[in-house]
């Protein structure tokens, strides 16, 4: 019986296929990434009861079938632009660190908490600022009408809460500046920061940040180490 020759590049196709689905998986991961920037622009724009799968596809510049490819829905959209809007704010407070590696203190040795605190709402005003994606999230997170599996806001406040518990911990506060008053306080302002720059962006300003902290920095730390703090943020903004 004769026997049947391979062909010359039998021994190759495997590789072959191989690439092509890695070409194949990084376009559909830039796929995904454009619809989830694209929706967080249209979430932004129009709300998320408004936003339309069409005006996301569209914006994208993907097809409604390749939109549902990788999301069955908008609620499913939304969830990813929460998501990487979490990221982004993980980033911005030091909390992002490698799988397995244990949780690390950001702040340097000799480093003030409160003016930690200063430099990443300054940095939080900058980026819902510029970045849809973080902007959406938080908007979202104020959205009635879905169900939310994460809430950025209330994320926010949870940091603003162990930032200034350790502050008070290790006495930079002043004995009368009880922590949840400020984490009130500050929460409340930049949560209000947020919602009012929808209609007017200058309350997210780097003027606005800072005049809040010049008002709040004397009530909360001893007169006596006051001139050390920067209202308007230091260089290290992005812990």
């Amino acid at each position: 019986m004769a026997r049947t020759r391979r062909p010359a590049f039998a021994g190759v196709a495997p590789l072959a296929v191989t690439e092509q689905s890695m070409v194949k998986q990084e376009r559909a991961a830039r796929t995904r990434e454009t619809l989830i920037r694209s929706a967080a622009e249209t979430f932004d724009r129009d709300g998320f009861s408004v936003a339309s799968l069409t005006a996301i596809s569209s914006l994208a510049g993907v097809s409604n079938g390749a939109l549902h490819f990788h999301f069955p829905s908008k609620a499913a959209l939304a969830n990813a632009v929460e998501e990487a809007a979490l990221t982004r704010l993980l980033a911005l407070t030091g909390e992002v660190r490698a799988e397995g590696d244990a949780e690390r203190d950001v702040l340097p040795a000799g480093g003030s908490r409160v003016q930690l605190l200063v430099d990443v709402t300054h940095g939080l005003a900058e980026a819902l600022r510029t970045d849809p994606v973080l902007r959406a999230g938080f908007a979202l997170s104020g959205e009635l009408s879905r169900p939310r599996p994460g809430d950025l806001r209330e994320r926010w406040r949870r940091w603003v809460e162990g930032t200034l518990r350790r502050a008070e911990a290790e006495g930079e506060l002043r004995p009368e500046a009880a922590a949840g008053d400020v984490v009130t306080a500050v929460v409340a302002a930049t949560v209000g920061f947020e919602v009012l720059a929808v209609r007017d962006g200058a309350w997210l300003s780097a003027a606005t940040v800072t005049r809040f902290w010049r008002l709040l920095l004397p009530t909360l730390v001893p007169a006596d180490r006051l001139a050390g703090f920067e209202a308007a943020g230091t260089a290290r903004r992005s812990v």
